[in-house]
C-alpha cells in the first residue's frame, strides 16, 4: 500500500480543487465524488472496502471542503471538468467512478461528455432531471441561505439526508456530528453554485446514450431521489439495474454502509 497523497489542481477554470489518493500502486482506479453539502469525507465507510481493489482517488467538489469555490452559478461542463484536471494530473486515462447525489449527476455528465475516461458507474440517491417542484425546493433553500446561513440549513437537511430512526440513535451521534460539521463547512458560494447547477439538469434523455456499464442506487425512503425516479432513469439507461435500500434515506451509503457495500460489491468485482 503506497503512503496517500493529497494536493490541489487547477480545475476547469482555474478553480483550484483539492484531492486525496490513496491505495496500492498499478491497481485500477475509482474516483469517488461528493454530494452537496459534503465533502470527500462522504465516503469514509466505504473506503475498507474499496481499498482491498482500487487506488481510490476522493475530491473536494469545487465550493466544498478544501477546493475553491469559483464563481455562481456552477455548470455541468464546470464539475466534469474539474475531475477531467485532477485525473490529467494524476495520469489517470480511464477509472471508475462512484457518486452519492450531486456526485451521481457528475458521474452521468462525465459518461457522456467524455465516455472514453470512465469504466463503471456507480450513481446513488441522484435525479437526472429538474422538474419545477424539484427547481422551487433549491429556491427556498437558497433563501434560507441568505437568511440563517448553512448552520440554519443543517438541521432540516440531515432530516432529509437520515431517517428519524438513525437519527435518534445515540450510537449515530459521532457520524451525524461529522456530517453537521460537513454541512456548515461549505461555502456558501459553493452551496449556491451546486443548487443552481441541480436546477439546471437536463440528462434524462440523454441517459440511453450511455455506454458503460451503470449501477443506480437509492434509499427506500430517499425524497430527493425516490425509487420511481431512479427506476424511471435505470429503464433509460442501456443494460442500467437498480438496487433499494431498506430502512436508508438521501445519504444511503452513510446510513446503511454495510448493505450499499454489498450492492456495489458485486458490480465492482471487490474482495470480500
Amino acid at each position: 500500500m503506497s503512503a496517500p497523497i493529497a494536493g490541489t489542481v487547477a480545475g476547469a477554470d482555474g478553480t483550484a480543487i483539492a484531492y486525496q489518493a490513496e491505495g496500492a500502486e498499478g491497481a485500477p482506479w475509482i474516483v469517488l465524488s461528493n454530494s452537496l453539502a459534503t465533502d470527500r469525507r462522504v465516503w469514509d465507510l466505504q473506503m475498507p472496502a474499496l481499498l482491498g481493489r482500487y487506488r481510490v482517488l476522493r475530491y473536494d467538489t469545487r465550493g466544498h471542503g478544501q477546493s475553491g469555490a469559483g464563481a455562481s452559478p456552477y455548470r455541468f461542463e464546470d464539475v466534469v471538468g474539474d475531475i477531467l484536471a485532477v485525473m490529467d494530473a494524476l495520469s489517470i486515462p480511464r477509472a471508475d467512478f462512484m457518486g452519492v447525489s450531486l456526485g451521481g449527476m457528475t458521474g452521468l455528465a462525465l459518461a457522456l461528455k467524455a465516455p472514453d475516461r470512465i469504466g463503471k458507474l456507480v450513481c446513488a440517491d441522484a435525479r437526472a432531471d429538474a422538474p419545477a417542484p424539484y427547481k422551487a425546493i433549491w429556491d427556498g433553500n437558497i433563501a434560507r441561505l441568505a437568511e440563517v446561513g448553512l448552520s440554519g440549513l443543517a438541521a432540516p437537511t440531515m432530516e432529509r439526508w437520515f431517517t428519524e430512526a438513525y437519527r435518534s440513535n445515540p450510537a449515530h451521534a459521532p457520524l451525524l456530528a461529522m456530517v453537521r460539521e460537513m454541512i456548515e463547512a461549505t461555502s456558501p458560494t459553493g452551496y449556491e453554485g451546486a443548487a443552481r447547477l441541480l436546477q439546471s439538469l437536463d440528462l434524462l434523455e440523454h441517459l440511453p446514450k450511455i455506454a458503460c456499464p451503470v449501477l443506480y442506487i437509492t434509499g427506500e425512503h430517499d425524497p430527493a431521489a425516490p425509487v420511481a425516479v431512479m427506476q424511471a432513469m435505470a429503464d433509460r439507461t442501456p443494460g442500467a439495474s437498480l438496487t433499494v435500500l431498506p430502512d436508508a434515506a438521501h445519504l444511503s451509503n452513510m446510513e446503511q454502509p454495510a448493505a450499499f457495500d454489498r450492492a456495489i460489491g458485486g458490480f465492482l468485482s471487490l474482495s470480500s
